[in-house]
């Protein structure tokens, strides 16, 4: 766990036009997070104008941050330092507070998991462009990179916890290429499917233990910060629903453990949309999938679990408390590369509650 701490470095560089932003201490309860994926290194980034515009207290970046795909890792470091060198980067870090968690082209390798040769040095490289501690866990843990984070305290109190989906995780099942070309294609549908192993797991059991003692920890509000989508059943993509054991124990887990005050972000997709599981016995689960930040795909995948409509144009996501009500709102969805709102809904805090039921 990591308290939200005042950032002398990016403070020092911050033009006149921001000189009256600071970042939030540790017990101050924050209200604008906002959170992107899918963003490539050597393309312009204009939507991080609208991004800081809305002066967020957080944002996090939820993995594909940069397109490494390389096992050459003076490449990799060249890659992340071209990020760092975009306008909207330097501007997003001067002003806000930014955390982050890896998918596959970050971490080395399209779709790639535990099998990537390199993932030891990428881990240490991606650490340093996100300025972490040299003493952090996250260095030298030897099943990943998650990790949480905390912001406020009491009861306005935010956990940001997001696991590492890539390091453990093993390999992915194919359907047949003529099974992809006849069935899967036509409809938009990739060409991965449900692991046949009742056990596969992208997380590890080290990891899991983690996680659940993190949903447990108090919070008003748990997010879980997830470089791939949770909720969506079958996309033929890369998700949680291609390792059964993982979505089932996590769903299982908020239900059973009555967890309240949990909602998901994700990214990975190249689309933008809301995602809502309704489930026995627990308050409705929402997801907010945002990507990319430069990346778009026309061939959006069906979702049974999506409410309205998708967006295939660049988008970020946002998440925004009114913790001054007496049943704060919480109101999540996803903005354009002008900042208007193209997808959004509102919550009360106490819709996302167990003892509703």
């Amino acid at each position: 766990m990591k308290k939200l701490l005042v950032s002398a470095l990016f403070c020092a560089s911050v033009g006149s036009s921001l000189s009256n932003i600071t970042f939030a201490g540790e017990n101050e309860h924050i209200e604008r997070i906002r959170f992107g994926s899918c963003s490539h290194q050597s393309k312009p980034m204009p939507i991080l104008d609208a991004i800081i515009k809305d002066q967020p207290e957080l944002f996090i970046f939820l993995g594909d941050n940069i397109y490494g795909d390389t096992e050459d890792m003076a490449l990799l470091k060249r890659k992340y330092q071209q990020l760092g060198e975009q306008p909207g980067i330097k501007a997003l870090r001067a002003q806000t507070q930014t955390i982050a968690i890896w998918d596959d082209h970050d971490f080395g390798e399209n779709d790639a998991g535990m099998e990537y040769p390199q993932k030891e040095a990428s881990r240490q490289i991606m650490l340093d462009f996100w300025q972490e501690p040299q003493d952090s866990p996250r260095r030298t843990r030897k099943d990943g990179i998650y990790t949480s984070y905390e912001y406020g305290e009491g009861d306005k109190l935010v956990r940001v916890i997001m696991p590492d989906l890539r390091w453990n995780r093993p390999a992915i099942n194919h359907v047949s290429h003529s099974e992809y070309a006849l069935k899967r294609k036509p409809n938009n549908q990739g060409p991965y499917s449900p692991s046949e192993d009742a056990t596969a797991s992208m997380l590890g059991e080290t990891q899991w233990q983690w996680l659940e003692a993190e949903l447990k920890k108090p919070a008003a509000i748990r997010i879980i910060a997830s470089s791939l989508q949770l909720l969506p059943e079958f996309t033929g993509w890369e998700s949680w629903a291609n390792y059964p054991y993982d979505r089932t124990r996590l769903l299982e887990l908020i239900r059973q453990e009555q967890i309240a005050g949990v909602l998901m972000i994700s990214g990975d997709t190249h689309w933008g949309e809301l995602s809502k599981v309704e489930q026995t016995g627990a308050y409705p689960l929402w997801e907010v999938t945002s990507s990319g930040l430069t990346e778009k795909w026309k061939h959006v995948s069906p979702n049974e679990h999506r409410v309205g409509n998708f967006t295939n144009e660049v988008n970020y996501g946002f998440i925004d408390i009114d913790w001054q009500q007496p049943d704060p709102s919480v109101h999540f969805g996803l903005k354009d590369i002008t900042g208007n709102t193209v997808i959004g809904k509102t919550v009360r805090l106490s819709q996302l509650q167990p003892n509703l039921l």
